[in-house]
């Protein structure tokens, strides 16, 4: 951690080596968020994700590969890790976050700070409503899908998110639940493209550097929030 602790000195070094962090969704954003956690020093981390690595995730997907289809991402996810830093702590948890058990899931752990890196509507507003409630900070990360500019994403409050029709739906059912603001978001200022094939009916489509500009943009927020921690 040479490099980086010219950067954030050695207080900043131990303070993100104490740091334990749930990250909840190792797709296209999330593998990228857990591989700059890993590397900034976050030293636990706690990973939540129901799914096998599967042959549509190879174009975008960090933890995709030939020799990593058919296993669990969070498996993948936790070799990787260790790949990186044999020190690093990974919890594991092999299961689709839902309302009903994301409170087990934040509330077994002594966390810093959550991730949300879903794509489903009705988990990421459990998951943020949990996070809340247990006091913990969030940060979420918007559509990703459909998408081509990288230069289109922005950080800023889910309040004041725009043009994404996941952050729309987020703030929606946020607001149902009493939360307007406090969530810093990662979204794409950029309209949705229309697909090209029928091929993947329901899914969007996707592209190589576009989830993964957005989960180091989510990364970040999570490395910076927690060095202003120690410094205060």
């Amino acid at each position: 951690m040479e490099r980086t602790e010219r950067m954030i000195g050695r207080t900043g070094v131990e303070r993100l080596n104490f740091s334990r962090v749930a990250l909840v969704g190792l797709g296209g954003v999330g593998s990228y968020v857990l591989e700059a956690l890993v590397r900034a020093g976050i030293g636990s981390l706690v990973l939540v994700d129901h799914d096998l690595v599967e042959r549509s995730n190879l174009n975008r997907q960090l933890l995709a590969l030939h020799s990593t289809l058919g296993i669990s991402k969070v498996e993948v996810g936790r070799q990787r890790a260790l790949d990186i830093n044999p020190g690093v702590e990974i919890i594991s948890w092999p299961v689709f976050c839902t309302p009903e058990n994301c409170q087990q899931i934040l509330n077994e752990q002594k966390l810093d700070y959550v991730v949300d890196a879903i794509d489903v509507v009705a988990s990421k507003v459990a998951l943020i409503k949990t996070a809340r409630a247990l006091k913990l900070p969030v940060a979420s990360s918007m559509g990703a899908g459909n998408k081509l500019d990288p230069t289109a994403f922005r950080i800023a409050d889910i309040s004041k998110t725009q043009v994404c029709p996941l952050a729309r739906s987020v703030r929606r059912e946020l607001r149902r639940c009493g939360i307007d603001q406090g969530v810093p978001t990662v979204y794409s200022i950029e309209p949705p493209l229309p697909v090209q094939s029928d091929s993947s009916i329901g899914s969007p489509g996707s592209i190589s550097y576009v989830p993964a500009v957005a989960g180091l943009m989510l990364a970040g927020i999570v490395i910076k929030d927690l060095l202003k921690t120690s410094s205060t």
